[in-house]
């Protein structure tokens, strides 16, 4: 299956991305990754994410087209791929149908991921990670810590992230609605959007999408 994994910030899309991505034998393709390992491996296209990035500039949508381009040609993805924040705009969405056209091929299904926004705000800004180890996370509702500002793991401060706070999330989110979210309408035109609600656990969020991904191809 080839398909694109929409949603806000605070949906659960990385998380849910492994997971279908595992579930369904296909490569979970990310633009974090995709810009992680061009500018590791110092590609060209690395290279020109790096000059635009170091000089505080967004990355022209044609090198991130060119970075997917690669990544979706290799071996692994000849059956099919799971795409995470890309496309990102109506534009990268029409490049990407231009792209699987010139190889004979299209998507399946773009997989919407719904939660309120009142919902992702408190995901996002209640979130406290440890200053000793950043892969230690916490929420003050979710997942408080046994210690309030105190990790329980290592014992070291627990803070919140510059742009994990409420102005900043809903600033990613108007961002997200004015150039994200219009990628959904243009895709249903194609009548590819399957929408299940990302509230719950993982695993309840997990099923739901690949019951909905099945019920979709029957």
């Amino acid at each position: 299956m080839r398909i694109v994994l929409v949603g806000p910030p605070g949906a659960g899309k990385g998380t849910q991305a492994a997971y279908l991505a595992k579930n369904l034998s296909i490569p979970q393709i990310s633009t974090g990754d995709l810009f992680r390992a061009n500018i590791s491996q110092g590609t060209d296209l690395g290279k020109q994410a790096r000059s635009f990035m170091d000089a505080g500039k967004l990355v022209p949508d044609e090198v991130t087209i060119g970075m997917a381009k690669d990544r979706m040609s290799q071996p692994d993805a000849e059956n099919g791929f799971l795409l995470d924040g890309f496309p990102r705009n109506v534009g990268q969405a029409e490049a990407l149908d231009a792209m699987l056209k010139d190889e004979g091929t299209k998507l399946d299904a773009v997989l919407d991921l719904e939660v309120p926004e009142d919902e992702v705000v408190k995901r996002i800004a209640g979130r406290r990670i440890c200053r000793n180890d950043g892969s230690h996370v916490f929420h003050v509702t979710y997942n408080p810590p046994q210690a309030e500002g105190v990790c329980d793991v290592c014992g070291g401060e627990l803070y919140q992230r510059d742009d994990d706070t409420e102005d900043t999330v809903r600033t990613r989110l108007e961002v997200y609605h004015s150039q994200t979210e219009p990628i959904i309408d243009y895709y249903r035109a194609q009548n590819l959007v399957v929408t299940i609600s990302a509230l719950g656990k993982v695993n309840d969020v997990t099923e739901r999408a690949m019951e909905a991904l099945k019920s979709d191809k029957g």
